[in-house]
């Protein structure tokens, strides 16, 4: 869209369902306040379905980009024009950009908060990781973790072609292999605070790293199960805070 001008007014929002919590639109908002920006406003697009996508582009002008959340961050992207190279790879969408021309752009921006938040913390130790999830975030998760050198292996409710374990085959020794383990799961989410993946925390060790995705709670079950042994635990909140501004440079881009 070129570099966003002082003398227009520019729109931006958040896609996703049920997205009253969201971080985005608050962040955004202070954000615009620190900054004087004032010619720029962010709000929620809170759908039932993907298919009613269309009609927000249609119908919202000056519409210059938007993040996506759960639950669309795959199904976004029959929707779109063109994916950048890095989220073609992915399979998956956190952030539109609006041309010009009205080219809808898709770009994944979680891969770089991710990387940017967990890479501090590992060590040659780390070599395998459990991933808990198979949704679109944990599609961003594990192309970076890949790229970054440590072997990822999927946990869900049941098996499929890509996941390899199942909850109910964690043991201590597939722990103990695997010094990572990031949850990409919705479980332990507020309301919901007394509830946690279910992996045996027993094995858990001081050279584990637990990583939530999940931010609210600051703490979640899952990261104090982890705390308690002693492991790095590390929540998505700095992650959220790169992949805002990652996509802040992307739709101001010259």
């Amino acid at each position: 869209m070129g570099k966003i001008q002082e003398n227009s007014m520019h729109k931006l929002g958040l896609l996703g369902k049920n997205i009253s919590y969201s971080f985005s639109k608050d962040y955004f908002k202070k954000k615009f306040i620190n900054e004087g920006i004032k010619d720029v406003t962010y709000q929620n697009f809170d759908i039932e379905d993907i298919s009613l996508f269309p009609s927000i582009i249609r119908n919202t002008k000056d519409l210059k980009g938007m993040n996506v959340t759960i639950p669309y961050k795959e199904s976004v992207i029959p929707y779109l024009d063109k994916l950048n190279q890095k989220a073609k790879a992915i399979g998956a969408v956190n952030t539109i950009k609006i041309t010009n021309k009205g080219k809808l752009v898709g770009y994944n921006t979680d891969c770089y908060g991710f990387k940017n938040s967990i890479q501090p913390y590992l060590s040659k130790m780390h070599k395998s990781a459990l991933i808990l999830g198979t949704g679109g975030a944990s599609k961003a998760v594990i192309y970076t973790l890949q790229k970054l050198g440590i072997k990822c292996n999927y946990v869900s409710r049941t098996k499929s072609s890509k996941v390899c374990f199942t909850y109910s085959d964690l043991n201590e020794d597939v722990i103990k292999e695997h010094l990572v383990i990031v949850n990409c799961t919705p479980v332990g989410t507020f309301p919901n605070i007394n509830d946690c993946p279910d992996i045996p925390y027993e094995a858990i060790t001081s050279n584990h790293i637990l990583y939530d995705l999940i931010y609210n709670p600051n703490q979640t079950k899952f990261l104090k199960y982890g705390a308690e042994k002693k492991a790095i635990t590390i929540n998505g909140l700095n992650m959220l805070k790169l992949q805002a501004e990652k996509a802040w440079s992307i739709w101001n881009i010259a």
